[in-house]
């Protein structure tokens, strides 16, 4: 059959012929009432119109969605169009990938953490590592838990404040955090290549330096398209590679430690913008794992599972080596910046054990590339199937991996790795921020909205106790936004600009029909009843 004939809105009467040893005999009359003949084996596909496919996108508790031709169990596709892979025919992810997805996402080692005490010096460097978790990551991470068993599919933190806020605002919190994941993701190169460059010269500035990254991130890449399971297997290898030499290295220093060094403080030379920064893009991001739901093995229980050891797991991989770090080494707080963990490895051990832990800082970049490319090719992806990014978004590669997603973040990685370490970090707190105080509005208000939805995990605190659970993180929000520079600021807010722009322009696009836009008929959704089930949907 011509595609003409399908544009045309052709209704096809199917029935059986006995006659015909079965082959369905066809009558196809078109829009304008014309019998056409139709061969017997071409199957015939109504496509609704505008205000058919408008109707019933909006339907409540729809289960199908028209404009991906899902019907039922069938799958329908055009003439000449290939299926796209779902994730029922990969592999998911199980909890020790996962713990290490999340280590990498938030952490993936101590490697930049220096810059606190250059900042504040070995005292306010470790008591920040042993209190801002209580302040930020503990609440971050609970939330995390709760509201990823809520909504266990890909978008996450997304789902959230739409299901809260409605669509606009959860457009809002995808695209400041896509942005701030993909600076963050800027960033993992930089730290690759400055903590290289002190054994190869060359790789401090100029073509060299440009030609690594570009190879590095197209490396990266190529790996994340191969498939998230691989991605989580290879976070498991390389985060054991990663903490070992900070275990070799501390049993090395144990001679040489003076605990009096680990006290030293000067209050009057604070750098408080570079130490709250530095601790803030250390112990954040935790939220990054729910938009990699809908590909974990048994979401309600593994992730918050995972949240619980991936937790134990960072504030360890921090505090252990700024105590071997500050205490085994005479204190000099200009020399405590991006990369010096392997100078101290040097002084401790010797240069072995430099070119171990050089070595595992860039595996560490590398793990913690590719898991927050996982995490923000996905949030596309999930984005794309609640119909707030064009349909091509949520295709799949043959490796069930969102391609366009990946495609993407690469693209804004490669734009922006050309910035500073500390530029990096201040501009994608600025966003991330923002996001974070969707976050707490949307967690706090689906409480007080569907204080009777299925929770898996549930935190166990009612609504007065989550919001007071929320007031300490956003204090600390408050003071990183007012201590960033004016011109982060300005860029920052340009950036949130753009996103409160593009959605009106996306939802033209769509009312014009320019691009394909689409609902997946398969979003688990909140249950109102409370009940765990699955297959309630609320729209």
């Amino acid at each position: 059959m011509s595609e003409a004939l399908l544009r045309s809105g052709a209704v096809g009467e199917v029935s059986v012929d006995p006659q015909t040893s079965g082959q369905p005999a066809v009558d196809c009359v078109t829009s304008q009432n014309q019998p056409v003949s139709v061969s017997p084996s071409i199957e015939l596909v109504k496509f609704p119109s505008s205000e058919e496919d408008e109707k019933l996108r909006h339907t409540p508790n729809t289960r199908a969605s028209v404009a991906m031709g899902l019907y039922g169990d069938a799958d329908y596709v055009a003439i000449g169009e290939v299926a796209t892979p779902t994730v029922d025919n990969f592999k998911k992810v199980s909890v020790l990938p996962l713990i290490f997805l999340i280590f990498y996402e938030v952490s993936g080692g101590p490697f930049g953490v220096e810059d606190s005490v250059q900042a504040a010096g070995p005292l306010l460097a470790l008591l920040g590592f042993l209190v801002f978790p209580f302040i930020w990551s503990i609440p971050e991470a609970l939330i995390t838990a709760e509201m990823g068993t809520m909504f266990p599919e890909n978008g996450g933190y997304v789902v959230w404040v739409s299901s809260a806020l409605g669509p606009y605002w959860g457009f809002q919190q995808g695209w400041m955090k896509w942005l701030s994941g993909v600076i963050d993701n800027a960033l993992y190169p930089v730290l690759f290549l400055d903590y290289l460059k002190s054994g190869i010269p060359a790789l401090g500035g100029g073509l060299p330096r440009i030609f690594a990254v570009l190879a590095l991130t197209l490396v990266l890449t190529y790996m994340n398209y191969r498939g998230l399971t691989i991605v989580g297997w290879v976070a498991v290898l390389l985060g054991v590679f990663s903490i070992l030499p900070f275990v070799v290295m501390g049993l090395v220093s144990i001679p040489k430690l003076e605990p009096s060094r680990w006290l030293v403080v000067d209050m009057h030379h604070v750098d408080w913008n570079l130490y709250l920064n530095t601790l803030f893009w250390n112990l954040n991001y935790w939220d990054s794992i729910s938009t990699l739901a809908g590909e974990v093995d048994n979401p309600k229980k593994t992730l918050p599972k995972a949240l619980f050891y991936a937790l134990i797991l960072v504030v360890l991989g921090y505090f252990f080596p700024l105590l071997v770090g500050t205490g085994a080494v005479p204190l000099d707080r200009e020399l405590w910046t991006d990369g010096y963990f392997s100078d101290i490895a040097k002084i401790i051990g010797g240069v072995w054990l430099r070119w171990w832990i050089q070595a595992a800082a860039a595996m560490s970049n590398m793990g913690m590339f590719v898991a927050e490319m996982s995490s923000d090719s996905f949030q596309l992806l999930g984005m794309a199937e609640r119909g707030m990014l064009p349909e091509f978004f949520s295709k799949r590669s043959r490796y069930g991996t969102p391609l366009i997603g990946i495609l993407f973040s690469a693209s804004g990685v490669l734009l922006l790795s050309w910035l500073s370490f500390q530029e990096i970090v201040a501009a994608e707190n600025f966003l991330y921020c923002f996001g974070m105080i969707l976050e707490f509005i949307a967690f706090v208000r689906l409480r007080m909205k569907y204080p009777a939805a299925s929770r898996p995990y549930k935190i166990p605190l009612g609504t007065v106790g989550s919001i007071l659970m929320c007031i300490p993180p956003t204090i600390l929000i408050c003071v990183v936004l007012a201590l960033s520079s004016l011109k982060v600021a300005v860029i920052s807010l340009i950036a949130v600009l753009i996103g409160l722009i593009m959605q009106p322009g996306l939802k033209y696009v769509e009312r014009r029909r320019w691009l394909k836009f689409s609902t997946s008929a398969n979003l688990p959704d909140l249950d109102v009843s409370g009940r765990d089930d699955n297959d309630s949907i609320v729209r």
